[in-house]
C-alpha cells in the first residue's frame, strides 16, 4: 500500500513540466509503440495491455452497457449500495464542493454511481464517464478505476498517463473495495477531476473511504438483519447465522448468543425443518452412528438453558414461533432472482466444521443451489464475487463460466484465463 509509484505526481513535481513530458511520451507510444523507460512501470504496462486488446487511443470511447432498468436493478441488489451513505458523507459532499467527481464501479468495471459537481458531470458525460458505462481498462484503456481493478491495488493516473486521447485532460485516484468476509473484489471507488486529485492526500482520502466502507459492510453484517417474520407473540422472530462460521450466532431482540458447534447443529436442523423433528430424527441427523435418544435429550435440555427467551417446544422438537436463518435468506434471494444479493449473503458453507449428516446435506444442497444459479447466469459481477472467495477459488466450472461470459473488454480477462489454465493443469 505504500509503493512510491502509487503516486502519479511525487511530492515537489511540477505539474506543467510533468504534463509536457507525459504528452510527448504518449505521442511517441501511440505513433511507434515505444515506451519511454522513465514512465511509471504500471502506466507503460497498462498501455501495452490496452493496445494488445485492440484499443485505438485516438478513437476509443467507453461502451454504455447498462440501460436505466438494468442499472436500477443492479444498484438495488449490489452489496456496495450499503456503503453509499458512507461514501456520500466522507467523499461526495467535499468532492462536490471542490468541483470533483466520485464514481463507484462493480467488479466488472461498470460504473454504478457517478456523483459530485454537476457541471463536471456534464463534461464527463461527453466521454461516457457516467453510470452504466464500462470503464474497465480493456474497454477504454488506462484509467484509475479500470487499472485499479486490473491490478487489485490503489492507482493514480495523471492526465496524459491515460491512453485514450479524450481522457488525457482528466486525472483520477482509485482503490478497490473488498468484501470484508470473503476478500472478493466488490468494485472500485474513484475520485476524478484535475491535477489536484493525484496528490498523496487525495489517494489517502480514497483509501480511508474504502476502509470506512468495508468497515460499514462488516458492521451491517454483525447487526441484526432486517426481518419481516414475527412470532405469534408479535415480536420479530429470532435470527440464526450459520454461513461460513464454526459456531452459530443467535440474535433475539437485543440479545446476541454464540452457540457451541453441537447446539448450532441442533438449532439449525430444527429451524430448517418444516414440522419439527423427533428425538430419533435428530439423533440420525446429528450422527451416522445413531446417538442414543437420551444423549440427544440431554443436549436439548442444555440448549434450552442457552436459548433463554427463545422457546423450544417438544413432541416434536421445534422453535416456538419459528426462526429466521441466513440459509433461508439465501434461498429466498435465489428464488426471487436476486443473485448478487444471494452471493453477498453467502459468506461461506453452512457450519463448515460440522460433520453431522443432516448439516452436511444442508450444506451441500445450498452450495449446489448457489452454484447452479451462477452457472446459469450471465452476471459476470456476481460470478466474480463468488469466484474470488475461498469457497469459489478452486471451482473450475465457475471460473470457466466466468471466462465464457466476460466481455472482451474485461480488465479481469487475462487473470481469469490464467486461473482457468492453472486449475485445468492441476485437475489434469
Amino acid at each position: 500500500m505504500g509503493r512510491t509509484n502509487d503516486l502519479a505526481m511525487p511530492p515537489g513535481a511540477d505539474p506543467v513540466t510533468l504534463s509536457r513530458y507525459l504528452n510527448a511520451a504518449h505521442d511517441t507510444f501511440v505513433a511507434s509503440g515505444r515506451g519511454d523507460p522513465a514512465l511509471r512501470g504500471l502506466v507503460l504496462e497498462s498501455w501495452r495491455r490496452s493496445v494488445r486488446n485492440g484499443l485505438d487511443p485516438e478513437q476509443v470511447l467507453a461502451a454504455i452497457r447498462l440501460d436505466d432498468a438494468a442499472l436500477a436493478s443492479i444498484r438495488d441488489s449490489h452489496p456496495l449500495a450499503a456503503g453509499m451513505p458512507v461514501i456520500r458523507e466522507l467523499l461526495v459532499e467535499s468532492a462536490a464542493d471542490a468541483g470533483l467527481l466520485v464514481a463507484v464501479s462493480d467488479a466488472a468495471g461498470q460504473l454504478l454511481w457517478v456523483e459530485g459537481d454537476a457541471a463536471l458531470r456534464g463534461r464527463a458525460e461527453a466521454m461516457h464517464f457516467l453510470p452504466g458505462a464500462d470503464w474497465s481498462e480493456s474497454s477504454v484503456g488506462t484509467n484509475a478505476p479500470g487499472t485499479a481493478l486490473a491490478l487489485d491495488r490503489p492507482v493514480q493516473i495523471f492526465g496524459p498517463e491515460h491512453l485514450a486521447r479524450q481522457v488525457t485532460p482528466w486525472s483520477c485516484s482509485a482503490a478497490p473495495i473488498h468484501d470484508p468476509d470473503t476478500g472478493a473484489i466488490l468494485g472500485v471507488l474513484d475520485l476524478t477531476g484535475g491535477v489536484e486529485v493525484v496528490s498523496p492526500q487525495s489517494l489517502s482520502l480514497v483509501r480511508a473511504t474504502v476502509a470506512a466502507v468495508e468497515a460499514e459492510l462488516r458492521i451491517e453484517r454483525l447487526s441484526p438483519p432486517r426481518r419481516t417474520s414475527v412470532t405469534r407473540h408479535g415480536r420479530p422472530a429470532p435470527a440464526l447465522e450459520v454461513l461460513g462460521v464454526h459456531g452459530a450466532t443467535l440474535r433475539h431482540d437485543t440479545t446476541t448468543t454464540r452457540l457451541s458447534l453441537r447446539h448450532s447443529e441442533i438449532i439449525l436442523l430444527l429451524a430448517d425443518s418444516q414440522d419439527g423433528l423427533t428425538t430419533a430424527e435428530l439423533a440420525v441427523a446429528l450422527n451416522d452412528d445413531d446417538q442414543a435418544p437420551v444423549t440427544v435429550r440431554a443436549e436439548l435440555s442444555r440448549l434450552r438453558g442457552v436459548l433463554g427467551p427463545v422457546g423450544l417446544l417438544s413432541r416434536p422438537y421445534r422453535v416456538d414461533g419459528g426462526i429466521v436463518t441466513d440459509v433461508a435468506q439465501v434461498r429466498d434471494d435465489l428464488a426471487a432472482g436476486r443473485l448478487r444479493r444471494a452471493v453477498a449473503r453467502y459468506r461461506g458453507p453452512v457450519l463448515p466444521a460440522s460433520t453431522a449428516p443432516g448439516v452436511e446435506r444442508l450444506r451441500d444442497e445450498l452450495h449446489m443451489r448457489v452454484r447452479s444459479c451462477l452457472l446459469a447466469s450471465d452476471d459476470a459481477d456476481a460470478l466474480l464475487s463468488f469466484a474470488d472467495t475461498d469457497h469459489g477459488r478452486d471451482d473450475f466450472e465457475i471460473w470457466e463460466r466466468v471466462l465464457s461470459i466476460l466481455p472482451p473488454t474485461s480488465p479481469r480477462g487475462a487473470q481469469v484465463a490464467g486461473h482457468v489454465a492453472r486449475l485445468d493443469d492441476e485437475l489434469g
